[in-house]
């Protein structure tokens, strides 16, 4: 059985279910690591590395950011590997716990002050398992979504995934920024951003209760009745999809880092650099996010009428140049200017993002997909994502100019390009037609 003939007759109220499931989890997650990654531009580096150069507290706290990104890895291993051969639905529910046990006790980790070093490292391990859960949930995300839905409309149904992060950064932004509205800088230092940490507590346990009356997908339930589930999907991805996992990995480098560029690093930009308060940025990135949870669907659905790869490398190129515009808006010192910068940057990204899901997904075959790409998102993290901040502070540091952050964005970009190159458009049977193969059915 196909993937198409899979998941005809599907529920129209299970089609939903998956698309909130898919949604919601990845929100709630983006959620916790959003938390942390605004809280490291502007709290973690004095609480947890105090240091009398706000710069060198700035990159330690920014270390630990790149330790969320280096367990991916192993969550991707570990949990991919599982998706294919025990099923999506409980690896899901799995990958949720973990993300959202290690940010609540974050937000009750005793400060440097308090435990001295010890301090620091615990909240290393603790990054390091929000990586862990994190690493395991995007493939996993996609899956769940796109094998409910039409294969036709994949680019659609998949981005269900895609609009996690921004959901998560807007809702991470907004309470940060209201607590900084309604707390003095002293409160909020001292104890109001645990209070964002806290809160997934109740997120998680909204996620949770989605997940767990959702079924399995139905191409799953295919490939179980086929008895073709992989025995060793990591090996055999590394042996027989190497093309296909070069392809994904690469096309995920330019939007990891055009994305830490605007979320991260701009705000840490404007407050260490510009000495802007720190609610512009916040305020700013918050706005941005609430397009891209328009933008990123809309960019899906259109990489179904359009040749995906290529709405892709248009966003590319575009997420290349941007960076040339975006610094002289930012330098101007005009809120309307760099809210502008941020939001069309963002809006590239979300170009990029939104057909992305589907894209490596369609790179490797039914069996493989959560193990592919599970290893695509977590190995492109590790070389975009992870460096990304540390690499921003360190050249504007080194070179004291935006300039040379701008070529770095280019070459990311160029990065994605390549891996475009390298990887293919479905074949025509693993995308059929609505009409003679899909049905969704009301009831």
């Amino acid at each position: 059985m196909s993937a198409a003939t899979a998941t005809q007759d599907v529920p129209r109220s299970a089609l939903i279910r998956a698309f909130v499931a898919s949604l919601s989890g990845t929100a709630l997650e983006w959620y916790d690591f959003a938390i942390y990654n605004v809280a490291a531009a502007v709290v973690l580096g004095p609480l947890f590395f105090p240091s009398s150069e706000p710069l060198t507290a700035t990159l330690l706290a920014f270390s630990t950011y790149a330790v969320g990104y280096l367990s991916r890895p192993l969550g991707g291993f570990l949990f991919g590997r599982l998706g294919d051969k025990i099923g999506r639905k409980r690896v899901l529910v799995t990958t949720l716990l973990i993300t959202g046990v290690a940010t609540l006790l974050i937000g009750l980790l005793p400060t440097h002050s308090a435990i001295g070093p010890t301090a620091g490292v615990l909240l290393v391990l603790l990054r390091f398992a929000q990586g862990v859960g994190l690493g395991g949930e995007w493939g996993g995300a996609v899956l769940l979504s796109s094998e409910y839905g039409n294969p036709a409309q994949r680019g659609f149904w998949a981005s269900a995934a895609q609009i996690g992060p921004p959901a998560g950064n807007l809702m991470a932004n907004g309470v940060l920024a209201l607590l900084g509205v309604a707390l003095s800088d002293e409160a909020f230092m001292s104890w109001g951003w645990r209070v964002a940490f806290l809160l997934s507590a109740v997120l998680v346990i909204f996620g949770l209760w989605i997940r767990v009356k959702l079924e399995e997908t139905p191409v799953f339930k295919a490939i179980e009745e086929r008895g073709e589930r992989p025995s060793a999907p990591i090996s055999e991805v590394f042996r027989t999809q190497t093309r296909p996992l070069i392809a994904a990995v690469l096309c995920r480098v330019g939007p990891d880092v055009l994305y830490a560029l605007h979320t991260v690093f701009v705000l840490t930009y404007l407050t260490t650099q510009l000495k802007l308060p720190r609610n512009v940025g916040l305020i700013a990135v918050l706005i941005a996010s609430g397009f891209q949870l328009f933008l990123m669907p809309l960019a899906g659905w259109l990489s179904d009428r359009v040749n995906r790869r290529g709405l892709y490398a248009a966003a590319a190129v575009c997420g290349a140049v941007w960076p040339f515009v975006l610094f002289p808006l930012i330098d101007t010192r005009s809120w309307p200017l760099i809210v502008l910068g941020v939001v069309v940057g963002l809006g590239f990204h979300a170009f990029m993002y939104g057909p992305q899901a589907a894209f490596i997904a369609e790179q490797f075959t039914e069996r493989l997909r959560y193990t592919g790409s599970s290893l695509a998102y977590t190995l492109a993290g590790v070389i975009g994502g992870a460096v990304a901040p540390l690499l921003f502070t360190a050249l504007l540091a080194g070179f004291k100019t935006w300039v040379v952050v701008g070529i770095y964005v280019s070459v990311a970009c160029a990065v994605t390009l390549v891996g475009l190159r390298l990887g293919r458009d479905p074949e025509e049977a693993e995308v059929q037609p609505l009409s003679s193969t899909f049905s969704v059915v009301s009831r």
